[in-house]
């Protein structure tokens, strides 16, 4: 990427990790997205992603858990089978064209996911065992592929089937993004070897962000005005990814 480029993404994804982090996630889809504003490669993209991840998610699932919030009876089922399909996800390289029509397709769904919010906040069943093995199989490999880390996914699934709340689902996704972007960079520097000299600068700022956000947001935040912003940037990179093919 252009060297003057780099202080402006910078500061881009340290926004990112802030304001995610704020409600739980580690920011995957909203770093593809600032990446993708910038026209970098997917190759590049990929990657980077994931290693942001890795960072963000681990402060945010220590916040989490020191906050009370970690339930670990709901968080394994999802995350048993999920961690070697983020692996074999990681470690396939799509087509570009492909690459791009699936993760704007992600980023789309991100969008829709912060507009929406639940009736209520309340738990009235458990998910059974087979359907939890089965969907974090499915959401390990879409993250893996991607370059996300499945919370996106497995947040509004917790919130819309009422088997945890609000906090509980944050807490339950950030360890969750963690251990799938771990297998997935692993499966992905296994087949490419290769890492971005960038990304270095990119994971300061996103630790920086994630630290702070994860703070106010397990504690003090009113998350509605953040997750409308978001929409709004996902909405503009989902959109690009897609029509740029």
């Amino acid at each position: 990427m252009p060297p003057d480029s780099l202080p402006f993404l910078t500061v881009a994804v340290l926004a990112v990790a802030f304001l995610y982090s704020c409600v739980g996630h580690a920011g995957a889809s909203g770093y593809i997205a600032v990446m993708t504003l910038f026209s970098l490669a997917p190759a590049e993209i990929k990657p980077t992603a994931l290693v942001l991840n890795i960072l963000v998610a681990s402060i945010g699932t220590w916040q989490f858990w020191r906050a009370g919030h970690f339930r670990w009876s709901l968080f394994w089922p999802f995350a048993v089978l999920a961690v070697p399909m983020a692996f074999v996800g990681g470690y396939l390289n799509l087509p570009t064209p492909a690459f791009k029509i699936l993760v704007g397709i992600v980023l789309l769904f991100s969008a829709a996911r912060f507009f929406w919010k639940p009736s209520e906040d309340r738990v009235t069943a458990s998910p059974s065992r087979p359907v939890a093995l089965s969907l974090g199989a499915g959401l390990g490999l879409l993250s893996g592929m991607t370059g996300t880390g499945g919370g996106i996914f497995l947040t509004p699934l917790l919130l819309f089937m009422r088997w945890a709340q609000t906090k509980n689902a944050a807490a339950v996704s950030a360890l969750f993004i963690l251990v799938n972007s771990t297998a997935g960079l692993l499966g992905n520097l296994s087949n490419t070897r290769r890492f971005p000299d960038f990304a270095i600068a990119l994971a300061v700022a996103a630790v920086i962000g994630g630290s702070a956000g994860s703070y106010f947001g397990s504690r003090r935040f009113d998350h509605t005005w953040i997750k409308r912003l978001l929409a709004m940037v996902l909405l503009i990179a989902g959109m690009k990814l897609i029509l740029s093919r």
